[in-house]
């Protein structure tokens, strides 16, 4: 489990590509200061096992899945990567409940300034913007962010400072693909509350009324 609150950006340092597989050694500092053999860090966003590990860098493996479903497989030597560490238990929660399982890419259409902070709107397939809504919240490139615009088949998020100096965020634009975890929450209400398949016999006792009437 992450929080999307990126502790710092490392370095690709070697990388090994296969038909649908990938080695990734990236240079790092901060996140390798407790790790251990096995331990979850997410990658742009993607949980990936440490395999191994030196005193500034570590090895991941993308196997097929991830790398069919993630931009990983778009990454080159020095690039920078966002990197964060799975949550202490006994951490303060400062974004919002990250799996680290993406659940597809976007496309960034528009960037824009906008005072003191930075607009990116980006487009998403059809089947993501079921669980988008305004002021919710989306992993992008493993940085949690909150959603101020929704259309048909865009939302939109903005940057502070910060986040724009800390995370490779900043240095993305029009064009660029960024991976994206839709809120793991609003996951589960849909499937919940989704039409049962016309085979199944037994509907759903769960309904829009239901949830309200228990307080949520």
């Amino acid at each position: 489990m992450f929080t999307g609150i990126i502790e710092e950006k490392g370095t690709i340092k070697a990388i090994s590509k296969g038909d649908e597989t990938i080695v990734l050694t990236i240079s790092a500092e901060e996140v390798l200061k407790d790790v251990h053999l096995g331990d979850s860090i997410a990658v742009n966003g993607v949980c990936l096992t440490v395999t191994s590990f030196g005193k500034n860098q570590f090895t991941v493996d993308v196997m097929p899945e991830t790398f069919k479903s993630s931009t990983l497989k778009l990454l080159n030597n020095r690039d920078k990567v966002n990197l964060e560490r799975a949550m202490a238990a006994g951490g303060r929660f400062g974004g919002h409940f990250v799996s680290g399982h993406v659940d597809g890419t976007g496309d960034i259409v528009e960037k824009r300034p906008e005072k003191n902070a930075i607009y990116y709107t980006i487009a998403l397939p059809d089947q993501l913007m079921r669980y988008f809504m305004l002021k919710g919240s989306v992993c992008v490139d493993g940085t949690s962010l909150t959603v101020f615009d929704v259309t048909n088949n865009t939302i939109t998020v903005s940057l502070i400072p910060h986040t724009a100096e800390h995370t490779i965020l900043g240095i993305k634009g029009a064009g660029d693909v960024v991976n994206i975890e839709c809120d793991m929450l609003a996951k589960y209400v849909y499937r919940m509350l989704a039409p049962e398949k016309e085979d199944q016999k037994q509907k759903s006792k769960l309904s829009l009324d239901f949830l309200q009437e228990h307080g949520f």
